[in-house]
């Protein structure tokens, strides 16, 4: 008894199939993220922010006004920081003059209200009223 040919796989359309859906996939998320991402408060809002600089055992709050959008200009403004530019915006290196080290594992770490920020300074969205915590912190563990 003959055998009935099988038929061949379509890789071509196979993987135009799993591209189609790769490129919707991307595009569903991008739109999420433009309808739920961060957000800043409108341009020439003045917003007054608080800033607490933590470092060692010293304390200090800075509290001031700003129309930036985004943090990494109004603690620029303020001359609270300063870095350099990564592929992923500015890696801050210097808050108020002290400069972490890197031999000692030494970094800043960015909280607001305690918790941390889950996005650098130059995408995240300040509003009146924010509270942010800049901490001197030691290991990378």
């Amino acid at each position: 008894m003959p055998q009935t040919p099988q038929p061949t796989p379509q890789p071509k359309k196979n993987t135009l199939r799993i591209l189609v859906i790769a490129a919707a996939l991307v595009a569903a998320l991008l739109a999420c993220w433009a309808i739920w991402g961060p957000k800043a408060t409108a341009i020439g809002g003045s917003k007054t922010l608080t800033v607490q600089v933590v470092c060692a055992d010293a304390t200090e709050d800075f509290t001031f006004t700003t129309d930036a959008e985004f943090l990494r200009q109004a603690l620029e403004e303020q001359k609270l920081v300063t870095g350099t530019e990564s592929d992923y915006g500015l890696f801050v290196t210097t808050v108020n003059g002290v400069t972490a080290d890197d031999a000692k594992q030494e970094w800043w770490c960015f909280t607001q209200n305690g918790t941390t920020l889950m996005t650098g300074v130059d995408t995240t969205p300040v509003a009146d009223g924010d509270h942010f915590e800049i901490t001197l912190t030691t290991g990378y563990e």
